[in-house]
């Protein structure tokens, strides 16, 4: 099973659960990217750093009034990225079920 077209920064659930969800929107708030994903202020700036080192998100400061406010878009690089993650895991659930559907025990189910 070829596995070397997944994306290692995209492994973990909740950076995937974030891209996805930024995949969907053009600049999203930082509060509503928070609430949607369940995750703390702290521990999405966490990811969000990550991603914005490797070119996946863009970040932009602002305010509304006098509040401050961030706002995260999924860049180019990101959305090639996610595209790609997906095709793969989608060729794995494809070649796990067409190897499975071949499979004929030597043997009968044990009692």
């Amino acid at each position: 099973m070829d596995t070397t077209d997944l994306d290692p920064l995209l492994l973990d659930p909740t950076r995937l659960s974030i891209v996805s969800l930024l995949a969907a929107t053009h600049w999203a708030e930082f509060g509503w990217v928070r609430d949607a994903v369940t995750m703390s202020d702290s521990a999405l700036s966490k990811q969000i750093t990550n991603l914005t080192k490797h070119g996946y998100v863009e970040v932009e400061k602002g305010y509304v009034g006098k509040r401050p406010r961030t706002w995260l878009n999924l860049t180019d690089s990101g959305r090639r990225a996610l595209q790609g993650h997906i095709e793969a895991l989608q060729r794995i659930a494809a070649q796990s079920q067409q190897t499975g559907e071949t499979y004929a025990p030597s043997s009968p189910k044990p009692d």
